[in-house]
């Protein structure tokens, strides 16, 4: 029969580890960029300390829910880590998989010495 060849007419799969579209839609909000800046500066935060931090430096006036919120997301990404010690949830940092993204483009053009 005359059908059509599917495999030329949908979109590729991305040529990347799963979750990668978890990752790029974490990014792509600037109070989730703002939060992994803050994490990235110092980790082990809590939700209190990170939304003092956010709305001092960068005038984000989200709720504790809200960042709660963005938070599950950069989880859901694989992009923070938490840790739960008593009542206290202790966020970090996981640039692993910020590192999967670029490090192909980074591989293939090396810099100049």
């Amino acid at each position: 029969m005359g059908g059509v060849d599917r495999s030329l007419t949908c979109k590729p799969t991305l040529a990347y580890s799963l979750g990668v579209g978890d990752v790029f839609k974490a990014l792509a909000d600037p109070t989730r960029r703002a939060i992994l800046d803050e994490l990235a500066e110092r980790d082990e935060q809590t939700l209190f300390e990170l939304c003092g931090r956010l709305a001092t430096k960068h005038d984000v006036g989200s709720s504790r829910q809200a960042v709660s919120q963005h938070i599950d997301v950069l989880v859901d990404a694989g992009l923070v880590v938490t840790r739960r010690e008593g009542r206290y949830r202790f966020h970090t940092l996981d640039s692993r998989p910020l590192e999967s993204l670029v490090d192909p483009w980074l591989r293939r053009h090396p810099e100049a010495s």
